[in-house]
């Protein structure tokens, strides 16, 4: 294809998810510079690209911006913190007036407030977008969490909507809110992704550890899984790998691998914020400490040996209905997980001027994204039918599914403590679902004791006011 005088979008950083995301704009007729300091991911980009892409690479920041038309479009696409502000720093004598910057990386949302403020000063365009979907989704479609300057949002919305992951022929991106909101909503989808994959190592570690399931047998029941109400992009991931096969030494490749996880910190943010905010996120803090708890593997070992494992009936007399229980309480746990993320946002967009829409958020959370999932159709229901929903335990229909489920869960975490395996998520999901649903809980007690030691006051039930005792 002929080469045009100015391409309509710049992307910054050619890595896997900068290169993918370049070729799909540029899949659809969108004419795409990139520019990387390395000059062989500049030569792969124009030797991959096929003759009918608008495409150039650079190495030069003046050059590149050079080649965008005004006011230009740019995305960045490179780590999280400092790079992004050398990026941008590195720009600044280049730009002009109406030159819209995208933070498309996972950085956290106070760095975004933060640089909104100090462009906006400069009267130069900057939001923050999430994008999830690793870099197939990037190269296919991936769901996009765009948030921040709505003005310059919709100048490229055209652009986005193209690219992104379709769903009933609907685009999985949508404006997420004021300030920080696209990256903020991107923290708690990855908090969300934290909690369910932890809820599946478990029931994992349940089959394994707890019932001696052959790998062949957890395989085909988590690829049965997704075929259910399960069905799911991280389902249906875990039925992959546990079926890959190494191939230097024939066995499982599950099995090889270590067990110290290893995390980028936006699970710790969402679990970090939440507290700020006082939000309960219980699954997603056990999944966090898990992996925080993985790293301590001299220590395990070392407990390992002074604890042997506990002894038990291992006559299985109906496994089949094991694993019946099993998906239910995965099933049960997962929708708790979502409701926590959920009413996180709620708060979020209430204390941070947000306006975030959650039922836009469930709709582009169905596609392209690492936790899409067929349950995210009944969440964007209930938000549809009530958008000031506050947490997704309380919509009918999903309240009536918890409500016929929960006693496998219970079961599930019955048989997996006498048997010794951790299931901190799992629990916690429970933990979580029973304290919602005490219309009293023993806080009272809580409050009594502060009083006590540290006159800190307590209101009663019987009458309005703040009182405090002299206890002894």
């Amino acid at each position: 294809m002929e080469k045009v005088e100015y391409y309509e979008f710049g992307i910054i950083g050619l890595g896997v998810m900068g290169r993918n995301l370049l070729f799909n704009m540029a899949d659809h007729g969108v004419a795409v510079a990139g520019l990387d300091l390395d000059p062989e991911k500049v030569l792969a980009l124009e030797s991959e690209a096929s003759p009918e892409h608008q495409v150039k690479g650079t190495t030069r920041v003046n050059l590149f911006l050079g080649l965008l038309k005004k006011p230009r479009a740019v995305l960045l696409l490179v780590p999280a913190g400092k790079p992004v502000d050398l990026a941008i720093t590195d720009m600044l004598p280049f730009l002009e007036e109406g030159d819209i910057l995208i933070d498309g990386g996972n950085s956290f949302f106070r760095d975004t407030e933060r640089r909104v403020a100090e462009l906006a000063e400069r009267k130069i365009h900057f939001f923050g977008m999430g994008i999830s979907g690793g870099e197939k989704g990037a190269r296919n479609g991936p769901s996009m969490m765009p948030g921040g300057d709505k003005k310059a949002y919709e100048t490229l919305r055209p652009v986005f909507e193209a690219i992104a992951a379709k769903v009933n022929n609907e685009s999985c991106v949508a404006y997420m809110g004021n300030g920080s909101a696209g990256h903020y909503v991107k923290m708690v989808h990855n908090g969300i992704e934290y909690g369910i994959m932890q809820l599946i190592a478990e029931v994992y570690d349940i089959m394994k550890r707890g019932y001696d399931l052959s790998d062949e047998k957890i395989q085909e029941t988590f690829k049965r899984w997704n075929h259910s109400e399960l069905r799911s992009y991280l389902i249906e991931v875990t039925a992959k790998v546990l079926g890959k096969q190494d191939e230097e030494t024939g066995q499982g490749l599950v099995a090889l691998i270590s067990d110290r996880a290893r995390s980028k910190g936006t699970g710790k943010w969402t679990s970090q914020n939440a507290m700020e905010l006082q939000v309960p996120v219980p699954v997603i803090d056990a999944a966090v400490m898990m992996r925080d708890l993985s790293a301590y593997k001299s220590g395990r070992v070392a407990a390992a040996m002074h604890f042997p494992p506990l002894v038990y009936d291992t006559e299985i007399k109906d496994i089949e209905r094991i694993i019946d229980r099993l998906k239910n309480a995965l099933h049960f746990a997962i929708i708790t997980t979502y409701a926590q993320g959920m009413e996180q946002l709620h708060v979020a967009s209430k204390a941070y001027n947000y306006d975030i829409n959650l039922e836009h958020v469930a709709k582009i959370w169905r596609g392209g994204c690492i936790i899409r999932s067929a349950s995210l159709e009944h969440f964007m229901k209930a938000f549809t039918k009530n958008p000031q929903l506050q947490n997704l335990i309380l919509d009918e229909e999903i309240g009536s599914t918890l409500q016929e489920i929960q006693k496998d869960l219970r079961w599930v975490i019955n048989h997996s403590v006498a048997r010794g395996i951790p299931i901190a998520s799992l629990m916690a999901a429970l933990s979580y679902f029973d304290a919602y649903r005490s219309a009293k809980l023993p806080t009272n007690l809580i409050q009594a004791q502060r009083d006590y030691f540290g006159a800190h006051h307590y209101e009663r039930i019987d009458r309005e006011g703040i009182f405090h005792t002299v206890w002894d």
